[in-house]
């Protein structure tokens, strides 16, 4: 392991209070798919993204959200909580917590992946809390992961269920338009701007063929879901 990435790994083991076994459990979980392939051009075999870990990681941070649910809403049918775990468990939530953490400003990133903004990208930063959820468990066993992201998990799952924050946009706009028009919402790419390397896409998400909000983002998929935001927020000021 290089040098840099060493003092980095250290530098974000003693912002999370733990100590690692195999630092290069972090490491792995830290490499962004861009970074891995760069480094094995360069020759280093041996380096790896963090995309195997961020699958065991998926299924880590399910467990623990619904555990939660289950332990501290007892009250609450199946349905309501596999609503409030799907969003819980989103990109959105799951991006803020890894910027709760810092661990946006530790992520090894490719040249191109860097220059285009993807310290910043929701996908990039879901998938590193994901990766480091799988490392800790490898690391360390489900206590180590509860004490290092439970509390942050419980934080957004609260404001959920209490409905002070929305992160599945999409789907709450459908349900909204389902019960209000009898229709579905549609969204529709309208322009895209900039070179290749650093695109901007802009979404137009419609009603029964009527504008509603246009939203802008770095992806097709970004961009839809801040349309369905903005969209969401123009249905409660008409609501009003």
């Amino acid at each position: 392991m290089k040098e840099e990435e060493m003092k980095r790994l250290i530098e974000f083991m003693e912002k999370l209070q733990y100590r690692f076994l195999e630092p290069k459990l972090l490491f792995t979980a830290l490499c962004h798919s861009s970074y891995a392939h760069e480094e094995r051009q360069r020759g280093r075999k041996d380096v790896e993204s963090n995309e195997r870990l961020e699958f065991l990681g998926d299924a880590v941070v399910d467990f623990l959200i619904a555990e939660y649910l289950y332990t501290n809403y007892p009250d609450s049918p199946e349905g309501t909580m596999s609503k409030i775990k799907a969003a819980a468990a989103s990109e959105d939530a799951l991006a803020l917590i890894a910027k709760d953490l810092g661990l946006n400003q530790y992520i090894f990133l490719g040249r191109g992946e860097e220059l285009s903004g993807g310290r910043e990208r929701e996908s990039i930063l879901s998938g590193a809390v994901e990766a480091l959820a799988a490392a800790l468990y490898l690391d360390g066993g489900l206590k180590v992961v509860k004490s290092i992201l439970l509390s942050h998990l419980a934080r957004y799952i609260e404001q959920i269920a209490e409905g002070r924050i929305v992160f599945d946009h999409k789907t709450t706009l459908q349900e909204i338009v389902q019960e209000r028009y009898r229709t579905l919402p549609e969204y529709v790419l309208v322009r895209e701007e900039g070179p290749a390397h650093m695109k901007k896409f802009f979404v137009e998400v419609r009603v029964k063929g009527q504008a509603l909000a246009v939203g802008e983002g770095s992806s097709i998929k970004d961009a839809e879901k801040n349309a369905a935001k903005l969209a969401l927020e123009k249905l409660k000021v008409m609501e009003d």
